[in-house]
């Protein structure tokens, strides 16, 4: 093939894509019409003369990167197209860090959007805006065998991404006075800065985000993490979401883009992460589980309402005394759920990881079900030791020393004189709660239940 048969083959293949966009447009338009008005709107998608009307239209949009109205939709002053690759490159996550991964955003009339539609048509795999912006010589002849009058069309389509020529805000927008000679009291040393919406970005953390959340890869990846089944990726999730609707019935008058989103714009929480004390992890690297205590469920609370009571100084009386012995009591049971639970969230044997620090009384007291595990030939002399150690039932007087002295040591930070009496005193609640080994229990628990059910 000639060049000049190739020419005319990519100038036919613009040709065709720029006929199928019209020829779906005036089928959806004309449909349920009667034969007349059917005609008399056909005669609007007439190749050329669809053409020589979006050229006029297209001014009535504008490519952008930025957008001004999602600030306010009554907002009247100018929106930007920025390259991301023009934008100064720092660590921030911001819209130049997309690079020529972006879609560009439509501002202006609603009802001139179809204009933006064509240009995105593809052929090749780039777009007809893309090509006209290279002044593609194969897609002006199927615009117009005229020269001129192609050229005119290319033209007014080009300027959909347009600079402006007077940058202007408005009382809508959001609007910043800045400083930038530390001089407060001279109104000439402030900047008005304006923040824009960055409407390209959002666009791909949106897509981001949906895929996230809807996207059938992400999910088959989340239902075999819940399962705990083996995934060749992992899932990604984002907690804590806000959605922001923009444009409300009609996201379309803030731009091309929010409409596609249906207004919807996450907005991510901006707080610090709650981690989960709940992973066997995080009893490793650590010299007592006490440390996770304080932060157990209720814990805190019981604490502020124990040295509130002591600072108080009341009466020695019935009241004062049940009142304190509640809150004692109330510890006591916390600090054995805290045990049960770490119990049950975690997996028998995770005391032998060689990262876990805890002292034996504690990790015989957290992992009891580690006595029905297997002893491991190249660890037996340690994993005797444990079993024989349990055994002896020593564990839960030194697990009561340890709460003892921990919630003395919270006491002293406090003001309060505490010693030896008062560890006794603490100790023997921890004891009377901790005692009774958790696998006897349950089986105890379960046996009591079966004698229940029997005799119900």
């Amino acid at each position: 093939m000639n060049d000049k048969d190739q020419s005319s083959a990519r100038s036919t293949a613009f040709r065709q894509a720029i006929a199928a966009f019209i020829q779906e447009r005036c089928e959806a338009k004309i449909k349920g019409l009667s034969d007349e008005q059917a005609a008399t709107q056909t005669a609007k998608y007439d190749y050329h003369t669809w053409l020589a009307d979006a050229a006029r239209r297209v001014s009535q949009i504008q490519a952008v990167t930025h957008v001004l109205k999602a600030t306010h939709p009554d907002a009247r002053g100018s929106s930007l197209h920025v390259h991301p690759k023009t934008l100064p490159q720092h660590t921030d996550i911001g819209t130049h860090l997309l690079g020529d991964n972006y879609d560009d955003d439509i501002v202006g009339n609603a009802a001139a959007l179809d204009v933006y539609k064509f240009l995105k048509v593809e052929v090749a795999e780039r777009r007809l805006l893309d090509w006209l912006q290279d002044d593609d010589a194969d897609l002006l002849a199927a615009l117009n065998a005229d020269e001129s009058t192609a050229k005119e069309w290319a033209t007014a389509f080009k300027g959909l991404i347009r600079p402006i020529d007077a940058l202007t805000s408005h009382p809508m927008a959001k609007q910043l006075y800045w400083n930038v000679a530390g001089t407060a009291t001279d109104d000439g040393n402030f900047h008005l800065v304006q923040p824009l919406f960055p409407s390209s970005l959002v666009h791909v953390v949106h897509t981001n985000i949906n895929d996230a959340r809807f996207g059938e890869a992400n999910k088959e990846a989340r239902q075999a993490y819940f399962k705990k089944a083996e995934h060749h990726t992992a899932y990604s999730n984002y907690r804590d979401l806000v959605i922001r609707k923009l444009g409300g019935t009609k996201p379309q008058n803030i731009s091309q883009l929010n409409s596609e989103r249906g207004g919807v714009n996450y907005l991510l929480a901006s707080l610090p992460p709650s981690w989960d004390q709940s992973r066997a992890r995080n009893f490793l690297f650590i010299e007592s589980a006490l440390d996770r205590f304080r932060y157990f469920e209720g814990v805190k609370e019981l604490l502020t309402a124990l040295t509130k009571l002591l600072k108080d100084n009341p009466s020695p009386t019935i009241t004062t005394r049940n009142k304190r012995e509640a809150i004692e009591r109330a510890l006591g049971q916390a600090f054995a759920a805290f045990g049960l639970a770490s119990q049950q969230l975690f997996e028998a044997g995770w005391t032998r990881n060689s990262d876990c620090a805890l002292p034996l009384c504690e990790q015989l007291w957290l992992d009891p079900e580690r006595l029905a595990l297997e002893v491991r030939p190249e660890h037996e002399e340690a994993d005797n030791a444990f079993n024989q150690a349990y055994e002896q039932k020593d564990w839960p007087d030194e697990v009561g020393h340890r709460f003892g002295n921990w919630l003395n040591a919270i006491l002293k930070k406090e003001g309060f004189l505490v010693g030896d009496a008062e560890h006794a005193h603490w100790a023997k609640q921890a004891i009377m709660d901790c005692q009774w080994p958790a696998p006897i229990q349950r089986r105890a628990l379960a046996s009591n239940n079966n004698k229940e059910m029997m005799h119900g």
